[in-house]
């Protein structure tokens, strides 16, 4: 299984997170999963409610058509996204159709 999947319009991804970096960065593939730095911390869904709008502005849609499938208290989770409006630069560098 590859770390993205289509399932209609929907794009589910595969995520590895590490929370409290310096910055937002997508640095790679990890253990099949996409692997991202997120500056929030782990605190009260504070990382969750980032990442969840950091997607939402990667792939141009409204927080609201970004959803956490599996993870919420974990670092490798699940995420949806309904119907992206586009796909990011870094998303067709790293194996994923674009």
């Amino acid at each position: 299984m590859t770390w993205w999947r289509w399932e209609g319009e929907d794009l589910v991804l595969l995520l590895s997170i590490q929370p409290r970096a310096r910055r937002d960065e997508v640095t790679g593939l990890h253990d099949g999963r996409l692997r991202l730095r997120i500056t929030a911390p782990p605190v009260e869904g504070k990382a969750n409610r980032h990442l969840l709008g950091w997607l939402a502005d990667a792939f141009g849609v409204p927080r609201s058509r970004v959803e956490l499938e599996s993870g919420e208290s974990g670092r490798r989770k699940r995420a949806r996204i309904h119907a992206p409006g586009r796909l990011p630069e870094w998303f067709g560098r790293l194996g994923g159709e674009g």
